[in-house]
């Protein structure tokens, strides 16, 4: 189904409905929904995400091609937001089909750590005590050493 980088909302439900109907002959199908999480200090009022539509978008496509191409999938299905999100919110959904689950939960779990690390967005959060850009982790680049 591709790939999407829009500022609305979508609803998680429908996607994965939508998608799961167009994957006749799949044996699995997996999904993940990104959510914008509160600080530990409950401080966080809003993420807010930019992006460059003239990068985000070609490099998004790359990380679906590698998958479909590592691994034996029917279909893939990216959907990314930008713009300010209030707490809660639905940041992106991945969504995987393939003939036998192993295929679908590892290219599910590359492309959500791909999009983490190597997707082209800059993400500030809005916090109670001012706004600050959010910097890569350790932990992010330790999880896309396995693939």
């Amino acid at each position: 189904m591709g790939v999407r980088v829009e500022p609305g909302p979508f609803d998680f439900g429908a996607e994965c409905a939508a998608f799961a109907k167009q994957c006749r002959g799949a044996g699995a199908i997996v999904t993940f929904c990104g959510l914008v999480r509160d600080l530990p200090d409950a401080t966080l009022i809003a993420l807010e995400i930019e992006h460059y539509p003239a990068m985000t978008g070609p490099a998004i496509d790359a990380m679906r091609d590698s998958a479909m191409r590592r691994w034996s999938l029917s279909d893939a299905l990216i959907v990314h937001r930008f713009g300010k999100m209030p707490v809660g919110a639905a940041i992106m959904m991945v969504a995987t089909a393939a003939p036998h689950r192993a295929d679908a939960f590892a290219a599910a779990e590359f492309l959500m750590d791909y999009l983490k690390s190597r997707a082209p967005f800059w993400k500030k959060e809005i916090t109670t005590e001012g706004a600050r850009w959010v910097t890569a982790t350790q932990a992010d680049e330790d999880a896309l050493r396995r693939w």
